[in-house]
């Protein structure tokens, strides 16, 4: 059972994706709950859960590739 490396570096891309967003989008968040008394409170919030989402989703992603590459579905 041999690894599909070019699947495997895609999964990795995947994942390299993913950590700058598991920081950015939480700490995005935080800053929505300082600002408060600020007008864009609701549009920065969005923001941030958005990204937090997309954070979550490359690494499902990435982790799927993976899974593929190393047991050749």
């Amino acid at each position: 059972m041999s690894t599909n490396r070019t699947v495997l570096s895609k999964g990795i891309k995947y994942l390299v994706f993913a950590l700058p967003l598991l920081f950015i989008g939480p700490s995005v968040i935080y800053n929505a709950f300082i600002n408060k008394q600020n007008v864009w409170h609701y549009l920065v919030l969005a923001v941030g859960i958005f990204l937090s989402g997309l954070a979550v989703y490359f690494m499902y992603k990435g982790l799927q590739t993976i899974m593929k590459a190393l047991f050749n579905d």
